[in-house]
């Protein structure tokens, strides 16, 4: 046998034994693969061609705290995975007849979203042809090029979730632009969440621990809504983001390295009288091509920057574009640093159950 023959010969072993030892749902984080199917559970086969080459099985799911550990500290004593523009998803039909011509910030379904672990979804609502919308837009103003679909069918897939989940926590953040009076509050009636609804009073104001997370399963008030504008904190009862919470710049503003600055509306980072911590990270135009460098060792580098911007508090919600792309563990990595060091004080949540 001739020397190419040998070379070839011994080349289609290679890929043989390498195919062989990795498939049908062996492979492991990072182990090359040809798709889902042959990754190991929470993991699935994708390609990230700025970091490596090829197909990899990189993380699709959280872990869940709750589970591994334990729900019986306060709800701020946790960390959450956040959608940006969960609503915004790839290839979602167009409700108005017309085609959409605006970005898209997901690839998943919010009910996809709900089951791979994220836990906080942030939503625009808007004025729509008589109703409450899902929309990408400007200057208050929802349009049918930018309207995604109408607010009810998103939050029926949150209740159904939280139907069938009776241990979990959802919290809802939204950019508000609705002006219908009770129109955010007709829209989550009709959608069956008022059941869930944790109430105003039993939020804290000046800094102290929020209810312990088991007592707010016990109690089936396992639904967070927050709204951007201040008035109906009052006239509906909804929560003013920024009366319990601290973020950070969204946008291009909140990815320079070394640099986590507060968003406008926002107080500063460290003032402690607003208990829990929101971390954007995302740029301002999404290209779901370069999330999956985003969502890797660049977004961990700022969750520890904005942690000593807040005065040493670590975030209670990290808030991305396109939440499974990464080069690895990505955003769910990166949630289980956060509830590492608040659980334990360690750099991976599992290092806890040590």
């Amino acid at each position: 046998m001739d020397l190419r023959a040998s070379l070839v010969l011994i080349t289609a072993s290679l890929l043989f034994s390498v195919a062989k030892a990795c498939s049908n749902g062996d492979c492991k984080l990072l182990d090359p693969c040809s798709s889902d199917g042959d990754c190991q559970a929470g993991l699935y086969c994708f390609s990230c061609p700025l970091e490596f080459s090829g197909r990899r099985c990189v993380r699709s799911t959280t872990t869940n705290q709750f589970k591994l550990l334990n729900n019986t500290l306060p709800f701020n004593k946790y960390a959450f995975l956040t959608t940006h523009n969960a609503y915004a998803i790839e290839g979602e039909p167009s409700h108005t007849g017309v085609p959409r011509i605006t970005f898209t910030n997901q690839e998943d379904n919010i009910t996809q979203q709900l089951n791979n672990g994220v836990r906080s979804l942030m939503l625009d609502t808007y004025d729509f042809q008589g109703d409450v919308w899902l929309c990408h837009s400007y200057g208050g103003k929802c349009y049918d090029v930018t309207a995604f679909e109408p607010a009810i069918d998103t939050l029926k897939e949150i209740e159904a979730f939280l139907s069938a989940n009776p241990t979990e926590i959802v919290t809802v953040i939204l950019e508000d632009y609705v002006q219908a009076p009770k129109g955010l509050t007709k829209v989550f009636t009709d959608a069956g969440l008022i059941k869930y609804w944790f109430p105003l009073k039993n939020m804290p104001k000046n800094g102290q621990d929020w209810p312990l997370v088991s007592d707010m399963v016990a109690n089936n008030q396992r639904l967070l809504v927050f709204t951007s504008i201040m008035s109906k904190e009052e006239s509906e009862g909804i929560a003013y983001q920024w009366n319990y919470m601290v973020e950070n710049q969204y946008g291009d503003g909140g990815m320079h390295a070394g640099n986590c600055p507060n968003r406008t509306e926002s107080s500063p980072l460290d003032d402690r009288t607003k208990s829990l911590v929101l971390v954007n990270y995302f740029p301002t135009i999404p290209f779901k091509q370069i999330a999956c460098e985003h969502n890797s060792a660049n977004l961990i580098n700022m969750l520890h920057t904005c942690f000593g911007a807040a005065g040493n508090r670590w975030a209670n919600f990290v808030a991305v574009n396109f939440y499974k792309r990464s080069d690895g563990g990505g955003a769910f990595q990166a949630l289980d640093t956060l509830n590492g060091e608040l659980l334990c004080g360690c750099d991976d949540v599992h290092a806890c159950v040590n």
